[in-house]
């Protein structure tokens, strides 16, 4: 149902929801360079660290297709509130932690707010903004939040570290939980209220976490030499979990993968895109900051703003997606994209050792991430609008099990050739061309492959009415 309201200024709902979507990914990788720092502070293990890093994206890409059906139950401008809340709330938990268990709980606890709004601010962002320009740029803008809201973790957690303390990058979240609260609950138009005509699939939801869980643990422990054996069983246990996810799915009255949707190969392709674009990318700026702060001895501080370029590039590419994808469509705007991510990784492979290379490097990635994310989102959410919801949840796992997997590839490779980051390891040449290799193969997939029958569209079908801006409108999506 398209949400109501007259006399709200669509660009203000817009900016607010994609400030929603900043907020949520940036915690993913806040804390990547604040990690040794917090770990000393809390007298904790560095073998501690795996959690307080992944329990974020381990609920967040856990619980994203709940916190979708969430937002169709409830209401989505509801549900983002209700999300906000609770992010403040881990956010506190946080800021006193005593103890590593409880700075893990209050990772944990604010991916599962992430979780639950960024769906519903996803979709409401594509049924505010009517098929066409509007919609492109609007989508623009979210993958532009996203992608350099991951980016900029890695500096807003260094630069907060070393000019005070770890503890602010926590209390910050206060104020701007309780500023983005507002601002939606005063710019977005009410959707709907509650809805109890379908099941939330508890069942599936909870198989479905448990299967995502395992993944993001076990990807993280195999890439720690004495926790690889246990690593690879909990790796393992994501295939039964995985199967017993579909099985228990199937059987739901209401499914969180509809046939319907899974026969969309603009959502598969999305998703697609969406988990290359974060392995080839967040593993690679992962293991440039442990390679600036391990090997190199580079301060907190000097490490984020060596990686500032990858933040403004990503910027940069995501307004340049707009006017590339109206020429010449959304899939090949994403083989592009990963072409240039491929060529940067390489890059870093050859050249950075030289002081000037990494951040010429990041940023060339960065411009690349820009316009492929802006492309994955596009072709993901070209979809009928009942169905957007759902999109958004299979998007967002599928990048935040990119993340997960791709950190852990790369490290394993990284300790298998030249050394994972330490005082006298080398460059990880090997696993930076892992990387490139990834972008690569992905981009020479995406180039080979038919493009998706442009019959298939966000405001077409019997659902199209739910949409009042859709009878004004192109009865074409963006392809």
């Amino acid at each position: 149902m398209a949400a109501s309201g007259r006399g709200r200024n669509p660009s203000l709902a817009i900016t607010a929801l994609c400030s929603v979507q900043f907020v949520d990914v940036l915690g993913v990788t806040v804390v990547v360079t604040a990690l040794p720092r917090m770990l000393a502070d809390l007298n904790a293990p560095a073998s501690a660290g795996s959690l307080v890093s992944g329990g974020y994206a381990m609920f967040f890409g856990g619980l994203l297709m709940l916190g979708a059906r969430l937002g169709d139950r409830f209401g989505h401008r509801r549900t983002i509130a209700a999300s906000l809340a609770v992010l403040a709330a881990g956010a506190l938990l946080g800021a006193v932690a005593g103890s590593v268990v409880l700075l893990t709980a209050a990772r944990c606890l604010q991916g599962a707010a992430a979780a639950a709004s960024v769906p519903s601010a996803l979709r409401l962002l594509t049924t505010l903004t009517p098929a066409g320009p509007a919609r492109r740029r609007a989508i623009a803008a979210w993958s532009a939040a996203g992608a350099s809201a991951g980016a900029s973790g890695f500096a807003v957690g260094g630069v907060i570290t070393d000019l005070a303390s770890w503890r602010l990058v926590f209390w910050a979240y206060l104020p701007l939980a309780a500023a983005l609260a507002a601002a939606v609950m005063r710019a977005v138009p009410n959707d709907r209220g509650p809805s109890h005509s379908g099941s939330l699939n508890t069942l599936a939801a909870a198989v479905f976490t448990a299967a995502v869980m395992a993944v993001v643990i076990g990807t993280t422990m195999i890439a720690r030499p004495g926790q690889r054996p246990a690593g690879a069983v909990i790796l393992l246990l994501a295939v039964p979990l995985t199967a017993l996810f579909f099985r228990a799915d199937r059987r739901a009255a209401a499914p969180f993968l509809p046939a319907t949707a899974l026969r969309m190969p603009p959502l598969r392709r999305g998703a697609a895109g969406s988990f290359l674009n974060t392995a080839a990318t967040s593993s690679a700026m992962t293991l440039a900051t442990l390679y600036l702060q391990d090997t190199l001895h580079r301060s907190p501080l000097q490490a984020a703003a060596m990686l500032v370029p990858f933040s403004l590039a990503v910027v940069a590419g995501s307004a340049l997606a707009a006017p590339v994808l109206r020429r010449i469509g959304p899939q090949p705007a994403l083989a592009t994209g990963l072409a240039v991510i491929a060529a940067a990784d390489a890059a870093l492979a050859v050249a950075a050792p030289h002081p000037w290379a990494l951040p010429a490097c990041a940023a060339t990635a960065g411009a690349g991430l820009g316009l492929s994310s802006v492309a994955a989102t596009t072709l993901g959410t070209t979809v009928p609008e009942v169905l957007r919801g759902t999109a958004s949840g299979i998007i967002n796992t599928a990048a935040q099990v990119g993340t997960a997997a791709g950190i852990a590839v790369l490290l394993l490779i990284a300790d298998a050739t030249t050394g994972a980051p330490a005082p006298g390891t080398g460059t990880p040449v090997i696993a930076w061309a892992a990387a490139a290799a990834i972008a690569a193969a992905g981009a020479l997939a995406f180039t080979r492959s038919p493009q998706p029958d442009p019959a298939i569209t966000g405001s077409t079908g019997p659902e199209a009415d739910t949409n009042p801006a859709a009878e004004n409108t192109p009865a074409n999506a963006p392809r």
